[in-house]
Order: structure tokens, then C-alpha cells, then sequence
């Protein structure tokens, strides 16, 4: 599969992804060389929307490039942590935690996790100058490739593989290594699904285009303000603190939204059992806003007893017309003293939910919190510079859920950092919630105190963090129902002489040796495969069966990995479709590595249409190399 995706990422270009889609949803705009009919997608769509010449865009040194970055598939395999994943709090776990490359990770999760997510919250890199953030990436095209690429000339290339190699932390540096990320970030949100990202000062207005350019700008929810610090900071050159940090929030498409705060609905009773049930008093007077207009000043009469209320300086807040239908509904409540103010029955059951609007401003939590939960977790170790609040996490998982949903609902954080979102999820206690945290191996230095306590790598907090929460959260509430565990995958890369020998493998001429399998273990191979194939990391695989040879099935898949399938194996393969009438997978994938020309023949000439008795069956053969 991985030589498959080499040669398929050889021909991707910046706009590979946006033209795939358009060639899904708008066939008819292409011509039969398979160019993109700008004229004829206009015409198509002249009716309905209005064809703008005018508009901004932010562009930055780059751009291209991450768009390029974003398209290219991924070549790592997905490892499984045999041991951990087996333990009896983790086995049946829906959590995830995968420790590697986001870029890789995001790529991997959107084969299974495409349109299934519900919130997502990352915490990236500020680029402030002191947070240790520079672009490096993988990726090594020559001036030459990205010439023919991007179409650019060799100037900007070789300014855009400086910005990759050599550690950049500039403006545009920072944009070409978020850029891709929230382009697979937004293909994992769900259509309701909604987008979390803190930031502060320094990148907040690039974010904010970024995010512009990505979601759409309609598709703000809203800039949130998070007051982070309680006492101002004297230390500052300038004399201003900066007592808070950004939250900035999108959805996929408009049928997103937040949750907002729940409804304060001790006001509401019903004194007089009024039929449509519980209501509270509420103001009908006019805002001052709205003083000016004629239509809202106008005397009240109660129909019942003749008493003539005046108009309130401000007048009131319904028309005339309006007023009418709430004295007509009996919705209004009038005083006997005629200098009092009619008021309204405002209903229950007249709410659009349970939630009213949530502030723009978080100002109950601040930073200092998210160091002394961590401090405690670790024994009064300090191992992580600015963890954020669980209590902060909890309150934007919250705003990210849907609380009528009684389906599993998916939390991602692929810059998961010490693990605060997942204690987050925990903490919650909420059945229907599972996390999947993403975490580069970033590396601690020798002097550090992480370094000296036996960690090497940031994710090795965030599982150890995880673990320790779990255990807190267990020990403090023996009856909570949430899910405690998790599963741990490692993304690893392929090595550079084992790529060359796949790229020149030949399933006839070549006498590539057969290690691969053992190289890479079954089971990665399997978890990757799976994965790609769209059933997630918590698929379960059972074992096949077929004489003395073992296949490997995921639902409508049939893994054959292993080397030695002969004509007995071949020969309980086709009976197997034909006596068991409840089994029948429509995909057989080999291991190509491990199969013979004779053995791979014989399966395609013995499978492709298999017809016994009233049972047929096409199966697609797919050799993956």
C-alpha cells in the first residue's frame, strides 16, 4: 500500500483535493481531457448564487505549499501497543491516544473519521519567540519538483524550502504549518460540528484569515476572550499586562453551533395551572435603543376591566399588532393598580432549548489552575510549561456537544500536549463521550526536570497524566460510568532503504527478500490496513480459518498477510463463500510481498464472481504493496 501511495502522491498537486471534490459533486464541468470548465461551473450555478469579482484573501509564502502538504497522503504505518491496548481497562476502551506527526495522524483519521467529529480543541504553538516553535517538515522535493508543482519560479522555491529546513518561525512559517492542519481538521468535524482554537496576540489575526479562508468566514461562531490571569503582571517592558488569550471558534457549516449556558428555570411555576404549563413573569417594557419608533407608543387596555395603562417613556416592545395577539392568547398578566406596568407569561415550553446564550468571555478559570493540577497529578513535580485548566477544557467540551445527542459523540485534540483535554473528557463522566489525543514524540532536553524523572518525550507525560487522572477520578467517585481507559498507537515511519527496495519491487523479476511482513509485524499491517479501509482503530479482527493457513477479517474485509496460502488454502477460501450463507466479504487484500504470481493468479481467476447455488458474490481483489 505504502509503494501505492508513493507513486500516487508523485502526481498530487496543490489543488488535487478541492478538484476531486468538485469531479464528485460537479462531473458535468469537465471536459473530456479532464480539465475544470470554469465557465460552464458558472452557468450552472448563475440561478441560484451571486458570482463575486470583488474580496480579500491572506496570502503568505507558502500558500501553495500547503496546499500541496494537505493533498499528499501519508506513508507511515500505525503500530499498536500490544501490551497496553490488552490491559483490562484499555480493551475495550474507546479512547484513543496516538503518539506522532499530527499531519500524519490527521491524515490516517480521516480515512475511518471523516464527518464524525463533533468538537475538536487544540492548543497550538503561539509562535510568541519563546515557545520554542520553527517549521521543519519531511518532505524533500528539490527546487526543480516544486518548480513543476506549484508552478512558481526557482526564486520562490528555494524561499520555500528554506522556510522548511532551515527551523523558521516566522509569520509565514507559522500559517504553512497550521494551513494544512486545519484543512484535515475540518474535513474530520461532523456537519454540526464545531472547531476550538486558543491562541494569543501574536497569531490571532493570521488565525482568524486563516481560519477565514478555511471554514468560511460565515462559519464563525464566535471570538471568545479568556481571562486568564487573575492579578495584572507588573514585570512588563511596556506596562501592559496581558491578562488574556483568544478562543476562536468555527463550525463546519451553518448547522453548527454551541451549546450554550443551561436555562435558569427556577424562575418558571405555574401559580395558576395554566394548560400550557409552566411560565415566567416577564418585562414588556421598550428598550431605550428603541424609544424612537412611533410604532411602540401606544396606551394599553385590559378588555376585561376597562383600566388604561400609559405608555412607558421607552414604549413597549411589541407593536400594536403583536400586543394584540398576546392579550388575545391570554398572555398577559394585568395589574388592578392602574399605574402599574402589564407585564408578559413568557412559556417553557416556548424555548428553543434548554440552553440561552453563552458569554463571550471565559472568567472563572485562570492559568495558574492548570499548573497545580498537573503539579499534584505528579507529586509536586513541575514537568510542563502553561498546561491549560481542565475546568476551562471541560466548559469547551461542554459548548461543543450536543446534549439531545444520545449517540457516541468523538472530542479530538491533535496537539494534546499533557493530556489536559482527555482529563477533561474523563472528568465529565459522560458515556457518550471518547476522546482521540494526538501528540508529536517532541523531545524534553537533558536539563529538564521531565528529562531527569525518566521522560523522553512529551507524549510520555500525556499517557502518564491520563493514567494518573484515571486513577484520581476512580479513586474519588467508585461508581463513575465514564470510560477510563485508552488505546495506544505509535505512527511510524517507513526507513529510507526499505522505501527504495518497495519502490523497486517487481512481483515476478524481483527476489526481494521475504522480511517485510516481520519488519513492519502483523499487526501494524493489519491496524493501518484497517484504518485506511474506513473501520477505525477500535475494530475488532478475528482470525479465518482456510485449512492450514490463517486470514485476518474486518468487516466486508479479508486480510491475507501471511506468506504459504497454497491450493488447500485456496480450496476452503472458495467453500467457505459457498457453505456459510451468513459470511461472504466483497474485499480479499494481500500482502503483495508475500505472494507469489502463480498463488495471486490463482486467486483471481477462483474469486472475482463466485456463484453457488443463489449466492453470488463480486469480490474485489486488492493487491497492496
Amino acid at each position: 500500500m505504502i509503494k501505492q501511495i508513493i507513486e500516487n502522491n508523485a502526481e498530487v498537486k496543490p489543488n488535487s483535493k478541492k478538484l476531486e471534490a468538485l469531479r464528485e459533486h460537479f462531473a458535468g464541468c469537465f471536459t473530456a481531457e479532464g480539465t475544470f470548465d470554469i465557465e460552464r461551473f458558472k452557468d450552472m450555478l448563475k440561478d441560484d448564487v451571486d458570482i463575486s469579482n470583488e474580496g480579500y484573501s491572506l496570502d503568505f509564502l507558502g500558500k501553495d505549499y500547503a496546499n500541496l502538504i494537505a493533498s499528499i497522503d501519508t506513508t507511515t504505518v500505525i503500530e499498536p501497543d500490544l501490551e497496553h491496548n490488552a490491559k483490562p481497562e484499555n480493551k475495550d476502551s474507546e479512547n484513543i491516544y496516538i503518539s506522532g506527526d499530527n499531519l500524519d495522524a490527521l491524515k490516517h483519521l480521516l480515512k475511518s473519521y471523516a464527518g464524525k467529529v463533533k468538537c475538536i480543541y487544540i492548543d497550538p504553538p503561539y509562535n510568541t519567540g519563546s515557545d520554542g516553535f520553527v517549521y521543519n517538515d519531511k518532505f524533500r522535493f528539490t527546487p526543480e519538483e516544486l518548480e513543476k508543482k506549484l508552478n512558481i519560479d526557482e526564486d520562490e522555491a528555494k524561499r520555500i524550502l528554506d522556510l522548511t529546513s532551515r527551523g523558521s518561525s516566522t509569520h509565514s512559517a507559522w500559517l504553512m504549518f497550521m494551513s494544512p492542519r486545519l484543512q484535515l481538521a475540518r474535513e474530520l468535524l461532523s456537519k454540526d460540528g464545531v472547531i476550538f482554537i486558543s491562541i494569543d496576540d501574536n497569531e490571532q489575526a493570521n488565525l482568524k484569515l486563516l481560519c477565514d479562508y478555511i471554514f468560511g468566514e460565515e462559519n464563525l461562531v464566535s471570538t471568545f476572550i479568556w481571562k486568564k490571569r487573575q492579578q495584572p503582571d507588573s514585570r512588563t517592558k511596556n506596562g501592559v499586562s496581558k491578562d488574556h488569550d483568544f478562543l476562536l471558534c468555527y463550525s463546519r457549516r451553518e448547522e453548527g453551533r454551541i451549546r450554550g449556558k443551561l436555562s435558569d428555570m427556577s424562575k418558571y411555576s405555574n401559580p395558576d395551572n395554566d394548560s400550557r404549563g409552566d411560565w415566567m413573569s416577564d418585562n414588556m417594557v421598550g428598550l431605550a435603543t428603541e424609544s424612537q419608533r412611533p410604532n411602540l407608543h401606544y396606551k394599553l387596555t385590559n378588555p376585561s376591566t376597562g383600566i388604561v395603562y400609559a405608555c412607558p417613556p421607552t414604549g413597549w416592545r411589541y407593536s400594536k399588532e403583536r400586543m394584540k395577539e398576546l392579550i388575545d392568547n391570554d398572555e398577559i398578566i394585568w395589574p388592578t393598580d392602574v399605574n402599574g406596568r402589564p407585564r408578559r407569561k413568557k412559556f417553557a415550553k416556548d424555548l428553543l432549548s434548554d440552553y440561552t446564550g453563552f458569554s463571550s468571555l471565559f472568567d472563572t478559570v485562570y492559568s495558574s489552575q492548570g499548573t497545580r493540577e498537573l503539579t499534584e497529578l505528579f507529586e509536586g513535580n513541575d514537568y510542563f510549561d502553561f498546561p491549560k485548566p481542565v475546568d476551562y477544557i471541560k466548559q469547551i467540551v461542554e459548548q461543543g456537544i450536543d446534549p439531545s445527542n444520545n449517540q457516541d459523540i468523538l472530542v479530538v485534540d491533535f496537539f494534546s500536549g499533557s493530556g489536559t483535554t482527555a482529563q477533561a473528557v474523563m472528568e465529565l463522566n459522560d458515556k457518550r463521550l471518547h476522546y482521540i489525543m494526538v501528540q508529536w514524540k517532541e523531545e524534553f532536553q537533558e536539563q529538564s526536570d521531565a528529562y531527569k524523572a525518566g521522560y523522553r518525550t512529551i507524549d510520555e507525560i500525556g499517557i502518564e497524566r491520563i493514567k494518573r487522572a484515571a486513577a484520581k477520578i476512580k479513586a474519588e467517585n467508585p461508581l463513575f460510568a465514564g470510560d477510563l481507559g485508552f488505546k495506544h498507537y505509535t505512527l511510524k515511519d517507513v526507513p529510507e532503504n526499505v522505501l527504495d527496495k518497495m519502490i523497486e519491487f517487481n512481483p515476478i523479476e524481483s527476489g526481494f527478500a521475504n522480511n517485510l511482513l516481520e519488519m513492519f509485524g502483523r499487526e501494524t499491517v493489519l491496524e493501518t490496513w484497517k484504518v485506511h479501509d474506513g473501520y477505525g482503530m477500535n475494530a475488532k479482527i478475528e482470525e479465518v480459518k482456510l485449512a492450514d493457513y490463517t486470514a485476518y477479517q474486518c468487516g466486508d474485509h479479508l486480510y491475507l498477510t501471511n506468506e504459504g496460502m497454497d491450493d488447500d488454502a485456496i480450496t476452503a477460501l472458495v467453500d467457505k463463500y459457498g457453505e456459510q450463507t451468513d459470511w461472504g466479504p466483497h474485499y480479499v487484500v494481500l500482502f503483495g510481498y508475500n505472494f507469489n504470481f502463480a498463488t495471486t493468479d490463482a486467486l483471481k481467476k477462483n474469486l472475482p464472481l463466485l456463484s453457488v447455488g443463489e449466492k453470488q458474490i463480486k469480490i474485489n481483489i486488492d493487491i497492496r504493496y
